[in-house]
């Protein structure tokens, strides 16, 4: 089942900025105040010592979290990616930097995976020109991603999003005006940043 509580709390539960919320907005400059501190009237207290088991789930978690999807979705992505030949680590990362509403979000073309996740369920985006309202969709190399009418571009929140100058974009991404592009596989690079994959294959090969 997909996490819709309070983001704010399982970001500071996991002790970092999920990405869940808008920059620049109120509840992110609240959230970045209190990223240290546990959610919950005994929040001061010191972080317990966490097992390996324990550590591993975190870890599982954070990634759930951060792109926003089910445990049977990441399960399945990862069954996908034990039975190819290779770097299991980077498969897993492949599928899930090729879901459509990362590529939205990564193309700075919404604020969070979120709402790049509503965008696309209301028929807002289009790949090669067509709509697409399935966020999970496997975007391939070479499609073209847009908005299907420009006027969504004007939507306060995303023309905000896409004046933005300080977006950065993964070197397998190529953006131009509102439209962007999928010119090579995906790397791990920016997952490995935040996450660490290793503890996620372990804790599903038990």
């Amino acid at each position: 089942m997909r996490y819709t509580g309070p983001k704010n709390r399982i970001a500071r539960r996991e002790g970092m900025d999920l990405g869940l919320k808008t920059p620049g907005s109120k509840s992110h400059t609240r959230l970045l105040n209190k990223l240290t501190v546990l959610p919950g009237q005994h929040g001061i207290r010191k972080r317990r010592k966490v097992s390996e088991r324990g550590t591993q789930l975190r870890e599982k978690q954070k990634l759930r979290y951060i792109f926003g999807i089910t445990e049977k979705q990441l399960k399945n992505y990862f069954k996908k990616a034990v039975i190819k030949k290779g770097n299991t680590a980077l498969y897993i990362s492949q599928y899930l930097e090729k879901r459509l509403d990362n590529i939205v979000y990564r193309l700075a073309l919404a604020p969070t995976r979120a709402s790049a996740r509503q965008l696309i369920v209301h028929g807002h985006i289009a790949v090669n020109d067509k709509k697409m309202s399935i966020p999970s969709y496997q975007v391939k190399t070479g499609d073209k991603i847009s908005f299907l009418k420009d006027k969504t571009a004007k939507i306060p929140y995303i023309e905000k999003t896409l004046t933005n100058k300080d977006s950065f974009f993964p070197n397998w991404l190529e953006k131009k005006a509102i439209a962007g592009m999928m010119t090579a596989e995906p790397t791990n690079d920016e997952i490995s940043k935040q996450i660490n994959l290793r503890l996620i294959i372990e804790f599903y090969s038990r």
